[in-house]
């Protein structure tokens, strides 16, 4: 038996935002952000492993090594954004059919359109930060690093300099050995082998020190004595000095093409096929929130019984299929095998199908179809 309510009475009653909504929307962020925080941890220290095996082999510095570990982070946060946030709501709206809370709300009057809309006023807020995040912060973080990481290598000869140890750089062109290195970073007793075009020059200093001019760097040693000549023969110079400088030369670091790092002016209005990938890669991230928040409240239901995790193995193999699908399609758009539109909408649009028939299958086909129709309010 139903109330024959005035018209417009709920409408005038009802609040812009509810008690319901400010739990769900609590519970779905901190989950969230528990979620996130482990994944990032995880990813982050496996590329930090490998930053550190490349800071020990002298081709990252030291001083940039926090800097490349806070934009990988930067990075790793905004691209699994997606899964994070799929996983929080399993995991609530899960909690939530194992504790009885969604029979309640059903008791209430509250259907699939409370859910949803307490789920999309974190949903939707989140995407569209992401929007920001994935076309603007996530490039400017991978330049950066690209940058460091470019740097480090054209300073790679020099940089692992330690006391006590003969060092070979250049492919053994250049041995360094140092006795003692101060707290100043001012280096004593100092021997020095280099070869260049068959000659070899030895220097032996009482001290050194780098020291960067206007024209480079220059490591500049002092009291001491340098003998050049070519091994073998008599023919050998003996230089004594007070002070003595040699630039450094840099070596120019090989280049490599990171798409990622691309500004997205660069790649608006782009023809390349490689420009529209990563453009759709891009935009992946927001409308994969958006698409894989929708499939997971359905998917929580489908085993009551399973606990909080009872369907978390099946949202992991949704989401693994979805990724690789992902950069499958891209890849074929980059070669062009089939066409940019479909590559970009594709994946998006069977992901959206799997969400209506899980819909579907909760509410029942029947409803679904008089739903769209208009006919139930």
């Amino acid at each position: 038996m139903e109330a024959d309510w005035p018209k417009g009475y709920k409408m005038g009653r009802r609040k812009l935002v509810t008690v319901l909504d400010k739990l769900i929307v609590q519970d779905l962020l901190k989950t969230l952000l528990a979620v996130l925080t482990v994944i990032v941890i995880i990813i982050v220290s496996r590329k930090f492993i490998r930053i550190l095996d490349e800071a020990i082999a002298g081709q990252v510095s030291n001083e940039t090594l926090l800097s490349i570990l806070g934009l990988k982070t930067i990075v790793v946060t905004i691209e699994f954004l997606p899964v994070a946030l799929f996983m929080a709501v399993l995991m609530v709206m899960g909690r939530m059919y194992r504790d009885q809370e969604m029979s309640a709300i059903s008791s209430a009057g509250g259907g699939v359109a409370t859910i949803y809309r307490a789920v999309f006023l974190l949903v939707f807020p989140l995407s569209a930060l992401a929007v920001g995040l994935s076309l603007y912060v996530a490039p400017w973080a991978e330049s950066k690093v690209d940058e460091f990481m470019k740097q480090g290598e054209e300073s790679a000869d020099m940089r692992s300099i330690a006391e006590g140890k003969f060092s070979a750089y250049s492919q053994g062109d250049l041995v360094f050995y140092v006795e003692k290195i101060s707290a100043d970073k001012k280096m004593h007793k100092v021997f020095v082998q280099n070869r260049q075009h068959g000659d070899v020059a030895i220097i032996n200093s009482e001290a050194a020190q780098m020291k960067d001019l206007a024209d480079g760097r220059y490591i500049v040693f002092e009291h001491g004595e340098q003998v050049k000549g070519l091994p073998g023969t008599l023919n050998y110079v003996i230089e004594r000095f007070s002070e003595y400088g040699v630039r450094i030369e840099t070596k120019e670091a090989a280049t490599t093409f990171n798409r990622q790092a691309l500004p997205v002016d660069a790649l608006w209005g782009s023809n390349l096929a490689v420009s529209i990938a990563e453009l759709q890669r891009r935009f992946t991230i927001p409308s994969g929130m958006l698409l894989l928040s929708f499939i997971a409240v359905p998917l929580a239901q489908i085993s009551p019984r399973g606990g909080v995790y009872g369907n978390m193995l099946m949202g992991f193999l949704i989401y693994f299929t979805y990724g690789n699908l992902i950069r499958v399609s891209q890849s074929w758009v980059m070669n062009e095998t089939i066409p940019a539109w479909l590559g970009g909408s594709g994946v998006n649009a069977m992901l959206l199908l799997i969400g209506l028939f899980l819909v579907a299958r909760l509410y029942g086909w029947r409803w679904l179809l008089m739903k769209a129709r208009g006919m139930v309010f």
